[in-house]
């Protein structure tokens, strides 16, 4: 009996160990999502970078395009096995960390071109002194503004593949504070996250849309960008007409659709930026069709030139 007693509790203690490792390796969405979020810390890091170290930033941002496919990648790969293993999560994890320290260290080559000797900044304001040499020309988009962007080509649920790149040009300027920040036309860089074609079993097609990137005067920004909604567009017509200041939260940019249909007819936006086709066929976006997208953090847009 003793004997038995043993084996039970061997067995109790291995069954244990085997849940605390499993515990330990396992992955979920919600870290996916820290990953996508420091992804985005990071391309905020660069960007302000860029001010003092243009090379450097461009250099870094190679890497970080690298990194962000990857995290693409490792969500692809814990939806459709269900699993991952803790040391893959934990190597990107840590190689955008790394990223961002260095995104954020001075080189030696900016810390040798700062005033030598205690005298530089003295009897200035701590402000005065710390303020960077930019500043005053960087203006901030909310979160919560939405602005419309048209597509540059087709988007179809039935060819189209996860990381699938794609772009679209803002349709009017922005304006804020009395000033352009982004002009009409400027690229806003798209990726399919998640797509699930229609078959005979599975009669309602979905594919996932997000907004990664926005190109200003040739000077890239990391965004998040969330569709709101589809429009069909048949061309603008006359001026831009009334754009939103930008000033608050959930200020509508480009909110204009004069020269346009109405919503795309047979499909549905959900949250997330998931668009489901409605009368069991793909989803299926023109080229030229009208996106609404929301961006969902705040983006510094530098506008020295």
């Amino acid at each position: 009996m003793a004997r038995v007693h043993r084996i039970t509790l061997m067995a109790l203690v291995f069954v244990s160990l085997v849940e605390a490792a499993a515990g330990q390796q396992a992955v979920t969405q919600a870290d996916i999502q820290r990953l996508q979020d420091n992804i985005y810390q990071a391309g905020t890091d660069i960007s302000q970078l860029r001010s003092r170290d243009a090379a450097r930033a461009s250099q870094l941002q190679a890497e970080l395009d690298e990194l962000r496919d990857e995290v693409i990648y490792l969500r692809v790969k814990l939806r459709k096995e269900g699993s991952l293993a803790r040391s893959e999560y934990a190597d990107v994890r840590d190689r955008i960390e790394t990223l961002r320290t260095r995104a954020r260290t001075q080189t030696p080559a900016a810390a040798s071109t700062a005033p030598p000797g205690p005298a530089a900044g003295a009897g200035q304001p701590a402000a005065a002194r710390t303020a960077p040499p930019t500043a005053g020309a960087t203006v901030e988009i909310p979160a919560g503004t939405e602005m419309d962007v048209r597509l540059s080509g087709r988007l179809n649920s039935g060819i189209a593949k996860v990381e699938d790149r794609f772009e679209a040009t803002t349709l009017v300027d922005i304006n804020i504070g009395g000033r352009t920040v982004v002009p009409a036309g400027s690229v806003m860089r798209g990726v399919v996250t998640d797509v699930e074609p229609a078959t005979r079993t599975n009669r309602t097609a979905r594919m996932t849309l997000s907004f990664d990137q926005l190109t200003v005067n040739g000077r890239a920004y990391p965004i998040r960008g969330t569709v709101t909604q589809a429009i069909e567009g048949e061309g603008l017509k006359g001026e831009a007409g009334r754009i939103g200041t930008g000033a608050g939260v959930g200020a509508i940019i480009g909110g204009i659709l004069g020269g346009f249909r109405g919503a795309l007819a047979g499909i549905l936006i959900g949250a997330g930026g998931t668009i489901a086709a409605t009368e069991g066929k793909e989803v299926e976006l023109p080229q030229g069709s009208v996106l609404r997208v929301r961006i969902d953090s705040p983006v510094q847009i530098n506008t020295a030139r």
